[in-house]
């Protein structure tokens, strides 16, 4: 934390920009003569956002071969607006589980459909692109000698490169970058590592004549995969997950996997947090597989009444058919069970989905929602947790495919002036919180992030901000049931180019909107979640107006939060950092402006800090519009 102060393919560059260094030439592997052809890699993935009519993704195709520096250049190297290729739509974290009972337990890990690649893979590292081994990716490369690494991990806590702490300004600025001093949207070349990850792995018997899935958890920062010497996709954003559907490329026996990461993209010009910065597949990785018929996604939510007495459990289900050949009415059916596994409904919550008319590839979504008896409410204080188990039944009523995700019975919104959860006006008395430790860097454990809630809960603190993006989702899962209201920030952070970036440029905010629909998408089901962020110290513009519409269109349980530009047509809520305790006042006094007032970054702790934070404790207890700060 700093103190004080879907693919579009247009490669064109403003006049304002004609001085900026020219993007490295280096070929795309997306661009030299593929071995799988540009069709068959788009048709199970979706691109990026083509359009700010911002669903959630779409595909568009990239010229076949390879491309001059006069008319194209690598994905990750001066195209703010080309972050994905091959991808999955984001959706909220699932895993399909054998029965019923495996569901509840609610363990993804011990799912018979899901195939971790986590462990040792093997490792090459090459400092810039220019040195990299463009064919690293074929079968029939000798990796014997090569190093390996594990996954997850960053390659700098392995011998490989360093890590670079800057806060304003950009890594590859200065001495690091020997003296190319890359200008956006470009992306460094004469320092710009690269490592190359390998490894083998058989698909499960089981799996036969089902989809299998690719994920990617976390990757910094972007990163190439092949499957089989073949190419899969390309992805940006190093937070939130990457996804592809690999079933076409996949062969009886061992199978290949091969992803090339580089440490610098034109993408990490909207993740300049103040941090140390590492890379590497730095989060889990692995299959899991479904149906052809497939509950892609579904979104959770709880309306309560007036009184906050009664609940309902609203379930908004995406059911896919990948093969299209699926004729029918296919059946979502949703139990909710409650702590001790007990079902609180006789009958289940029945949704009809018909995909007789449904091309392939395409989401049929329904809706249902069914009320909850004598319902046990969540909130920091009292986290009582709920679990939603649901089954897709095909039309003979056969069941196919069980999921699951626990459920808080909750109501977190702004009324009569002021944040409220179930009625009652929330303080927030929280930390912004890096995912960082001196032992393996970003790649925390379960175990380290169980003994910081625990000693967030010791402290007396309720809430967290996921400071400066979406967190590991352990996080969430134990932020439900500890009992922590969360701010999820989007992986969205322009400090040192935030006068000008992203602005008001529609080519850096479709990049910047992906970001908060991912993010919304993986977390929409977290009790947790209160507050949706769409970054930090990233400026302002219309990009951040698109980013709230986006929203508040598509979830209108949270609040919208932004600090770097507050206007209420961004931010539903006003938040300032590092302000005084006299202008604290001034904001709770302010008779222009009666949004709730929070303080996002406040009492900074670095060195000899931290004053006066009596004094602001002061002000939020006698201000009922102050609602607190997270240090």
């Amino acid at each position: 934390m700093p103190h004080p102060h879907d693919a579009h393919s247009s490669h064109s560059q403003s006049d304002s920009h004609s001085s900026h260094s020219r993007p490295s030439s280096h070929l795309s592997p997306l661009h030299r003569p593929p071995v799988v052809s540009r069709r068959r890699l788009l048709e199970g993935g979706a691109a990026v956002l083509g359009a700010l009519a911002l669903a959630p993704s779409s595909a568009s195709a990239l010229p076949a071969g390879p491309r001059t520096a006069a008319d194209g250049t690598p994905e990750w190297n001066g195209n703010i607006d080309l972050f994905q290729v091959g991808t999955q739509p984001p959706h909220t974290t699932l895993m399909p589980y054998a029965d019923v009972k495996q569901a509840l337990d609610g363990d993804r890990t011990r799912s018979p459909y899901r195939l971790s690649l986590d462990g040792k893979w093997k490792f090459a590292y090459a400092d810039r692109p220019d040195d990299r081994d463009a064919d690293f990716h074929r079968t029939d490369v000798d990796d014997s000698d090569w190093d390996t690494i594990p996954v997850p991990s960053v390659w700098q806590m392995h011998g490989h490169d360093r890590p670079i702490f800057v806060n304003i300004t950009y890594p590859w600025w200065g001495p690091n970058g020997l003296g190319e001093e890359a200008q956006p949207p470009a992306a460094p070349t004469r320092y710009n590592p690269v490592g190359q990850y390998r490894r083998t792995f058989t698909v499960p018997r089981g799996w036969a004549g089902r989809r299998t899935f690719l994920h990617f958890e976390g990757v910094k920062s972007a990163h190439y995969v092949w499957i089989n010497g073949e190419l899969v996709g390309y992805a940006e954003d190093s937070f939130t997950p990457a996804e592809y559907d690999i079933t076409p490329h996949l062969k009886s026996g061992t199978n290949q996997i091969a992803v090339e990461v580089y440490r610098f993209s034109d993408g990490d010009w909207l993740e300049d947090q103040d941090m140390i910065r590492l890379s590497g597949i730095f989060r889990s990785v692995y299959l899991y597989s479904t149906p052809d018929v497939h509950l892609r996604d579904f979104k959770l939510d709880t309306p309560l009444s007036d009184d906050y007495t009664a609940a309902e459990l609203s379930v908004t289900a995406n059911v896919r058919s990948y093969d299209g050949r699926d004729e029918g009415r296919y059946s979502v059916e949703t139990q909710l069970y409650d702590d001790r596994g007990h079902a609180v409904w006789s009958r289940p919550l029945q949704q009809s989905v018909d995909l007789s008319s449904s091309p392939a590839g395409d989401d049929v979504t329904v809706r249902a929602s069914k009320a909850v008896p004598s319902p046990r409410l969540w909130s920091a204080e009292h986290p009582n947790l709920y679990t939603a188990v649901l089954r897709l039944r095909d039309p003979a009523g056969k069941v196919i495919e069980t999921l699951s995700h626990r459920v808080g019975l909750r109501e977190f919104a702004l009324k009569d002036g002021l944040m409220r959860i179930n009625g009652k006006p929330v303080s927030f008395r929280g930390t912004n919180r890096h995912e960082m430790h001196p032992d393996v860097g970003m790649s925390l454990t379960r175990a380290h992030m169980v003994k910081d809630v625990e000693v967030i809960k010791r402290m007396n603190m309720n809430t967290v901000r996921t400071s400066h993006y979406p967190n590991n989702p352990i996080w969430y899962e134990l932020a439900d049931e500890y009992g922590l209201y969360l701010v999820d920030e989007t992986n969205l952070e322009t400090h040192g180019i935030r006068d000008e970036y992203p602005g008001n440029h529609p080519d850096w905010t479709k990049a910047c909107v992906s970001r908060a629909q991912s993010m919304v998408h993986r977390d929409k089901n977290h009790a947790s979640v209160v507050i949706w962020s769409l970054g930090n110290e990233a400026g302002g513009g219309s990009t951040f107006v698109a980013m709230h519409d986006w929203i508040k269109s598509y979830d209108t349980t949270r609040v919208v939060q932004y600090e770097g530009d507050d206007r209420p047509t961004i931010s539903d809520i006003r938040s300032e950092m590092y302000d005084n305790p006299s202008r604290v006042e001034q904001r709770a006094k302010d008779t222009n402006d009666t949004r709730p007032y929070v303080m996002i970054e406040y009492a900074h702790a670095m060195g000899n800090s931290n004053g006066n934070f009596k004094k602001y404790w002061d002000l939020v207890r006698r201000h009922d519009i102050l609602q607190g700060g997270w240090v």
